[in-house]
């Protein structure tokens, strides 16, 4: 069998086994056999889920990391090899993502001898939730690493294709929860109550002006009103109305300004209807930043591997490698997957000719970076 033709199957049995954030049990146990029938050392964190691997020795250390867990979506493909667990789906590419990494630490074993250094290959659990990268940190996966690289197909790409930016790239990703409580009241006497609804109805037209005329148009800025929910019946006013939502930013400065900005108005209005209203903040991932010097490096890289290089657009979803990069230097790309459906959709099927090329990538990248730590 081909070095590609493994690859791609290894990422059609993932795909076919999809698990979501934290229970990826039997993913972690098929990663496990593959790298350890490739001779690929493994090393014993103390991990819930997920696999570090590592090749090479040396005190030089870099960092490669692929991401191995799935999304509460039902795929509606066609596919031969589409999901066999019901609403679970990697409609976001994290199979395909975590075959290149195989592919990467399998070209790098056959090197070994040569390398200037290890490479450690994380296979990173909960990245959908924002929550593995920590766990990964806290269990001192980051330990004598100098820098670390990871990747997302994108879609919207051709197929060999390759774009990354030095500086901001991802966005940050907040949550919100806003809770009006007004007081209820029979729909036919709504004098005698406090409308929760329309508070909350004149509250979500507000919120939208702070992104359009209180932020510099130059800064990106998303602020969006996801969900809304109140009330049972229909000849009743209800007492409260939740709202939910994400806040996404590249600039600190920004993030903290819209957030104040979201409290102060919720105020103004709870003081004007005679109502409480609460917000709530639930943090994501900081904005992700790639360290310039690394940035360009991967793209120099990418060009002489035969990539149709670019210089990436701001991203405004959120990513977990984001965490890593507060603590070291490294840089995130977009590889091309030339998918119809976006990322997220559940028809969602990236050309898996992609594979193998960025798997020869990484292990270029890999090996030419630790000769430049």
């Amino acid at each position: 069998m081909s070095f590609s033709q493994q690859l791609i199957d290894w990422r059609r049995e993932l795909h076919q086994h999809p698990e979501l954030s934290l229970e990826e049990v039997a993913t972690t146990a098929r990663l496990r056999d593959w790298l350890q029938s490739g001779g690929i050392r493994l090393l014993p964190y103390d991990l819930k889920t997920g696999v570090v691997a590592e090749i090479g020795h040396g005190e030089k250390a870099i960092a490669l990391r692929a991401d191995i867990d799935a999304l509460p979506i039902d795929e509606v493909s066609s596919l031969p090899f589409r999901s066999q667990n019901t609403g679970v789906m990697h409609a976001c590419g994290h199979d395909v993502h975590t075959s290149v990494m195989l592919g990467a630490a399998l070209l790098l074993k056959e090197k070994e001898a040569e390398l200037p250094g290890r490479v450690r290959v994380l296979f990173q659990p909960a990245e959908e939730n924002f929550g593995g990268a920590k766990a990964l940190i806290r269990a001192g996966v980051l330990d004598g690493i100098s820098a670390i690289f990871g990747m997302h197909n994108e879609p919207g790409l051709p197929v060999g294709h390759f774009a990354t930016r030095g500086g901001a790239f991802y966005a940050n990703v907040d949550r919100f929860v806003i809770r009006v409580t007004g007081k209820g009241a029979h729909a036919a006497r709504p004098h005698e109550g406090r409308d929760a609804i329309l508070l909350a109805s004149q509250l979500v037209t507000a919120l939208q002006s702070v992104a359009s005329r209180e932020v510099n148009t130059l800064d990106s800025v998303v602020l969006s009103v996801t969900r809304i929910q109140g009330g049972n019946t229909w000849n009743v006013l209800p007492e409260s109305v939740e709202l939910e939502g994400t806040l996404r930013t590249h600039r600190i400065e920004v993030q903290q300004r819209v957030k104040a900005r979201v409290s102060e108005i919720a105020a103004g209005f709870a003081q004007a209807f005679g109502a409480q209203i609460d917000v709530i903040w639930y943090a994501g991932p900081t904005a992700l930043v790639n360290d310039e010097r690394w940035a360009t490096f991967t793209h120099e890289v990418a060009e002489r591997s035969g990539y149709h290089t670019s210089y990436a657009d701001l991203h405004m979803g959120g990513e977990d490698f984001a965490v890593y990069l507060q603590h070291i230097p490294g840089a995130f790309v977009s590889i091309g997957s030339a998918s119809e459906f976006g990322l997220h959709h559940p028809a969602f099927n990236p050309d898996e000719a992609l594979i193998a090329p960025a798997a020869h990538y990484f292990a270029a990248l890999a090996e030419q970076a630790l000769h430049h730590i």
